[in-house]
Parts: structure tokens; C-alpha cells; sequence
């Protein structure tokens, strides 16, 4: 991502470099590196103003603890793009929810990501119905945060190579751990741990995994 951001702004295209940027921000919000995560997510935004890149930029702020930041963003996408469907029902949504998990409401980011239900499927990456299984996760309700992972599990052709892809596995575990099925999440946390088996062994989120599964022996 870094060297794709390099190139478009070596070829003129800031946009397009922002772009790049936030592909980078939001993963390493996702996996834990949070400090790298609001530092590429606020070069984005310095660089473009467009809203794809605000709403993923915004995203990787609130996933990462800038809720000010994300809060504003958010609020400006929602004034100046009142008749956007993606922005008002899916990416809006997306970081309001973020900020809202972040604060320790899981209740209220369920409620926030209703609206976002019908376009689960046509949204980029299903990031909401992560974020809403990342939700029931906080709220302790194990078995509705495994029917949101399982969508991801189930449509690895909207996934592509997104990096939920992987974590979905990861986050199944935990709500199999939640919902007391000790097998089922032994299998989910071999298949994340599996496809991340060359991955750099510091990432955050690989670290808790690898001790969430040892305890799981």
C-alpha cells in the first residue's frame, strides 16, 4: 500500500495516493497497530478531502481511539452528503459504530448498524456486519456475534483478499469460546492461525490470538 501511494503521488494523483493510504490505515487499526493506523489515516485526509477516503479514513481513526477526529469526519460526510446511500446508510454507520465500541457501547453500535442491515452483502468487505459481530463480541452475546463472522465465512467472493477474511475466523473463535463450544472454536482459531502461519509473529491481534488459543489446549 505505501509503495502504490508512493507511485500515484509521484504520478500526480494525490487521490488516488490518499486512497492508497487508507487501505493501509484501516487494517493496521484492525490488527492492533493503532499508533501507524491514525498516523497514515490522518495523511490521508491531508492529502483529499473526497469522501471514500474521509469515510475510510475516519473508520481507521475510530477503530484506533481518535474518536474526536472520526466524530468530526463523520459529521461532515453526513452535512454534505445528505442523499449518498453508501455514506449515509453503510460508511457513516461504520465509524459512528467504531467510536462506539471504542467507548465500551456495544449495545449502541448494534443499534447504529441496523440501518446498514439491508446492504450487508453490497457493502465493500461486509464491514458492517463485522463491525456489528464485533459489537454482540463486546456485549457477550456469543451467538449472534458468530451469525455476523459467519456472513463473512460464507462470502469469500465480496472478501476477495480483505484482511477480515482471515480475522473473521479469528473472531468466530472467540464467540464459539463465548457460546461455550470449546471444539468448534479450537477448529476456527487452527484455521486463522493456519492461514496466518508466515504472518510477522509481533502483530497484536496474531499475539492474543496465539495466547486465547494455548488456554484453549
Amino acid at each position: 500500500s505505501g509503495a502504490a501511494a508512493d507511485l500515484a503521488e509521484k504520478a500526480g494523483s494525490p487521490e488516488r495516493a490518499a486512497q492508497w493510504k487508507t487501505l493501509e490505515a484501516l487494517p493496521e487499526a484492525e490488527i492492533g497497530n493503532t499508533e501507524r493506523a491514525r498516523r497514515v489515516a490522518a495523511e490521508a485526509v491531508a492529502v483529499s478531502t473526497g469522501p471514500l477516503v474521509s469515510a475510510k479514513a475516519a473508520l481507521a481513526l475510530a477503530l484506533s481511539g481518535d474518536f474526536a477526529r472520526a466524530k468530526t469526519i463523520a459529521d461532515e460526510l453526513a452535512h454534505e452528503h445528505p442523499l449518498d446511500t453508501e455514506i449515509q446508510y453503510c460508511s457513516i454507520p461504520q465509524v459512528r459504530a467504531g467510536v462506539a465500541l471504542g467507548l465500551n457501547k456495544p449495545n449502541e453500535a448494534v443499534d447504529i448498524l441496523t440501518v446498514s442491515i439491508p446492504y450487508d452483502l453490497g457493502d465493500a468487505f461486509l464491514i458492517p456486519a463485522y463491525l456489528r459481530g464485533l459489537a454482540y463480541l463486546q456485549a457477550g452475546k456469543g451467538r449472534q456475534a458468530a451469525g455476523e463472522f459467519q456472513k463473512l465465512l460464507d462470502h469469500p467472493g465480496i472478501l476477495e483478499s480483505d484482511i477480515r477474511g482471515a480475522l473473521a475466523h479469528l473472531q468466530l473463535g472467540r464467540a464459539q469460546v463465548m457460546m461455550g463450544d470449546k471444539t468448534a472454536a479450537r477448529k476456527s482459531y487452527q484455521d486463522f492461525l493456519s492461514l496466518w502461519k508466515d504472518a510477522d509473529p509481533d502483530i497484536p491481534i496474531l499475539k492474543q490470538a496465539k495466547a486465547e488459543f494455548a488456554k484453549l489446549q
